[in-house]
């Protein structure tokens, strides 16, 4: 390799954190501005929104919030661009000027945010009464974003190396065995209070587990390490420690324990990937399956009902 080359792959390599930090950024940005702009529409329309069908027509806000009102279409106008915008995402792979900006976990991100807000705002377009074809389209449409979601997390659970032949299995191995020996070194906690707190279940009964039990296990430990962590936390921990990190939920400031906590959590995090792989790329190809007709369905029903809007002169 030249020296210009290797310089090359030193500054990519370099600047990836940095396009990271960015990127993390402009994501939280966007998910605030999505939620105050549901929030300001939400405490407008509040009192709208939560009459009867009989009481709306008599309200002084029905001409605007009703889904062909002045606030309402233009709700709706803004639901379907966001919907539609998401498909950006898989043009990227045929667009080549598109493939230029941002990595795929950047755009990838970016489509699950609009895909969740989507709905939301689409809701309030329909002032949250689905019938007809709109409603079936809305319903797909949150049938669709749920799945993303659901996608954006497996697409978390398989080492993006490991499906680019990068990585062998042999090394995750070695990286798994290096973090512990460093759990094994560390004299905070014993081995049976971390293997406590990161306890897995074994190879045989993930086989015998179906994709979706697996997928539901996969959550059910994701959503109680915290708590897991929290309770290794509290064995370090003072009253006044365990007081202030509000029970261990929270980074106690105290290096050395956050160190190992760390260390346990990237092993544990690598232990279940290796652990549930084949299972999530099971779930993954079913879920391209699933996700892609629910979206082409919405649509085509979508399309249908702003022609529909159209000929009855709501548009």
């Amino acid at each position: 390799m030249t020296t210009r080359a290797t310089l090359g792959t030193l500054t990519a390599a370099a600047s990836a954190p940095r396009r990271d930090t960015a990127h993390h950024w402009r994501l939280v940005i966007v998910c605030i501005l999505a939620g105050a702009f549901l929030l300001a529409v939400a405490v407008y329309g509040f009192d709208y929104y939560t009459l009867g069908a009989t009481a709306r027509p008599l309200s002084p806000k029905h001409a605007m919030l009703r889904p062909s009102g002045s606030i309402g279409i233009k709700l709706g106008m803004l639901g379907t661009a966001l919907f539609f915008g998401i498909y950006f995402y898989y043009f990227r792979k045929h667009w080549g000027w598109l493939r230029n900006l941002g990595t795929t976990k950047h755009w990838l991100d970016m489509h699950i945010v609009m895909g969740v807000t989507a709905p939301l705002v689409i809701a309030f377009h329909s002032a949250f009464k689905f019938r007809g074809i709109a409603g079936m389209a809305f319903w797909i449409m949150v049938a669709v974003a749920l799945s993303g979601v659901v996608g954006r997390y497996l697409y978390g659970q398989i080492p993006r190396h490991l499906n680019a032949a990068e990585l062998s299995w042999q090394e995750l191995q070695q990286e798994r065995d290096r973090l512990t020996a460093q759990l094994a070194s560390q004299k905070i906690f014993t081995e049976a209070q971390v293997t406590w707190a990161f306890r897995f279940p074994t190879v045989s009964h993930v086989k015998h587990l179906s994709a979706i039990s697996a997928l539901v296990y996969m959550f059910w430990l994701d959503l109680i390490r915290p708590f897991r962590v929290a309770a290794l936390r509290r064995r370090a921990l003072g009253f006044f420690g365990i007081l202030v990190t509000l029970g261990g939920l929270f980074p106690s400031g105290r290096y050395e324990i956050e160190r190992v906590i760390r260390t346990a959590r990237q092993q544990a995090t690598l232990t279940k990937r290796m652990l549930f792989l084949s299972r999530t790329q099971q779930v993954f190809q079913l879920w391209h399956v699933v996700h892609r007709p629910f979206s082409y369905a919405f649509v085509v029903l979508a399309l249908l009902h702003i022609a529909t809007a159209m000929l009855l002169g709501y548009l």
